[in-house]
């Protein structure tokens, strides 16, 4: 691991040099091959500002903090470069194990992905007695693409929805 410390604008000081290369050397953890690091340190006044690189194989992570002190700086930004390189690997880790299913007969429908999305949003809806014409009207109303009703005839739960063709299509279910 090579780490590369540079000042701007501040004397340099080992006791920030070795704090700067002692919280890069923890992001090694993360990452199989060696990591190049540069850090940049930089006071404006009153502003201390600390610029991570971080380039680990061939893929460039950076982030930038602006404190009132240079070790917190460091820390912040260090933080942050941390979340990314966490957030790659995981990123990789699951495509890696996501790989392969065995082949399915060419007759059988496609199966969904293993991996599956978690429930971002849940709809409470009053279902009301309708007809199927009046289900398709109110779905148009709504401009969605499916409706949930309650059919007036059967008194079953039913979905009306907008085909790809621009037809309709009813999904009844059917008691076993």
């Amino acid at each position: 691991m090579s780490v590369t410390v540079t000042f701007r604008h501040v004397r340099p000081t080992d006791a920030l040099r070795r704090y700067a290369e002692t919280k890069t050397q923890r992001l090694q953890k993360f990452m199989r091959r060696d990591i190049e690091a540069h850090v940049v340190l930089s006071v404006d006044k009153r502003r201390h500002i600390a610029e991570l690189v971080l380039t680990a194989n061939g893929i460039s992570f950076t982030a930038t903090e602006e404190t009132g002190d240079l070790y917190s700086a460091i820390d912040l930004a260090m933080a942050k470069v941390e979340r990314q390189v966490a957030k790659h690997t995981t990123k990789r880790k699951d495509r890696k194990h996501a790989t392969g299913t065995t082949a399915a007969p060419a007759t059988a429908k496609r199966r969904a992905p293993a991996r599956r999305g978690t429930v971002i949003e849940t709809e409470r809806v009053t279902v009301k007695p309708m007809s199927v014409e009046e289900g398709v009207m109110q779905m148009n109303l709504l401009k969605k693409d499916f409706l949930l009703f309650r059919n007036a005839a059967t008194e079953v739960l039913s979905v009306v929805y907008r085909r790809r063709d621009g037809n309709y299509g009813l999904i009844e279910p059917e008691m076993s």
